[in-house]
């Protein structure tokens, strides 16, 4: 599935992953291919993602992700990668 990742001044990850978990507002959650569509609010965590490369974390600083065919975006109030 494709995943993006985004800030209000850049972009900080776009590319393919298998997976995803998300520190979720009531919870964390993960996101795997063909999930159902979801509009989730994000609290400050970790993103970890799983790709062809292995693992890899992104800190946020809360915001929202929304998961629809196979694409998922992140509008992140702030991130380090």
């Amino acid at each position: 599935m494709h995943l993006e990742i985004i800030t209000p001044d850049r972009k900080v990850f776009e590319g393919e992953v298998t997976s995803a978990q998300f520190p979720g507002a009531d919870g964390s959650f993960e996101v795997l291919n063909n999930h159902a569509p979801l509009i989730a609010a994000l609290k400050a965590g970790e993103v970890t993602l799983n790709g062809a490369n292995g693992r890899e974390a992104i800190r946020i600083e809360g915001g929202l992700v929304e998961v629809l065919r196979n694409n998922v975006i992140v509008l992140a109030e702030g991130a380090v990668a």
